[in-house]
């Protein structure tokens, strides 16, 4: 398809309350979405103490396995829905645990990305991702996964812009004040729309309160802010966005990847 109902979903989890999460925010997912991002971690909440803490909410959800109660609830939404959804989770794999996002399309069939760049103390309690930045047919279209402070390295978007993706996704839970007018950036430096879900609420379990910023929003190539949302509001945003208003010629004779020059860049 060349247009599609986009959405975004901004919760306020409540710690250790994966039921409940779940249940709220499958329930803000819009009718007539084509594609919903939901936040990081957004059936657990945020702040684990320790890795051991992360894998006791902690679940399967490689493609091929059953998965535990959040993807199984992902997958039951998208058939109920015929939405795909992305969402953040903490994953289970081996004696591992990532912080992860999951794409469940309505058919069941799921992808997975485990989050490469770890935000301060996610150090502590996450395994670095090991999966590159891949993308992935869904609902028509090419779709690139994110998830939070992969935002403030332009190399992620570019990565998964460079491979295809039209749509990047991006579960977060963010603190740090400037990622909504970041992502406007990576949205025009690569021509890709943007759908950033994040979540709202503070946490405070391990001395250090942490105050979510909320503002989740979806961008346009050109960097139009097509919604945004408030810092303290909980619900859903949804916008149309037309896949085939993606255009990498930035003048006649410009092309934002062709004109490159890697043999230029002492990377």
């Amino acid at each position: 398809m060349s247009t599609l109902n986009l959405a975004v979903v901004q919760t306020s989890p409540v710690f250790g309350d994966i039921p409940g999460n779940l249940r709220r925010a499958l329930d803000l997912v819009p009718v007539g979405c084509d594609l919903a991002v939901l936040p990081e971690l957004f059936a657990t909440g945020y702040q684990f103490r320790d890795t051991a803490e992360a894998m006791s909410m902690a679940e399967e959800a490689a493609p091929g396995g059953a998965g535990g109660p959040i993807v199984q609830a992902l997958v039951a939404r998208a058939a109920a829905t015929g939405a795909t959804l992305v969402a953040g989770l903490a994953e289970k794999a081996g004696a591992a645990v990532y912080n992860s996002a999951v794409l469940v399309r309505p058919d069941g069939s799921r992808e997975i990305y485990r989050k490469v760049h770890l935000f301060d103390r996610e150090k502590e309690v996450f395994r670095p991702g090991d999966l590159g930045f891949p993308v992935f047919d869904a609902c028509g279209a090419k779709v690139g996964l994110m998830i939070c402070f992969d935002w403030i390295f332009p190399e992620a978007a570019r990565s998964l812009a460079l491979a295809g993706a039209q749509v990047l996704c991006h579960p977060s839970n963010l603190l740090l004040p400037w990622c909504p007018e970041a992502m406007v950036t990576r949205c025009q430096e690569n021509r890709v729309f943007a759908a950033t879900a994040n979540r709202i609420g503070s946490e405070d379990r391990t001395g250090q309160r942490l105050d979510f910023i909320g503002m989740s929003e979806i961008v346009s190539p050109l960097g139009d802010i097509l919604r945004r949302m408030g810092r303290e509001e909980e619900g859903a945003a949804m916008a149309a966005i037309d896949l085939e208003a993606i255009e990498k010629q930035v003048t006649p004779r410009n092309h934002i990847f062709n004109d490159r020059r890697p043999d230029q860049y002492r990377i």
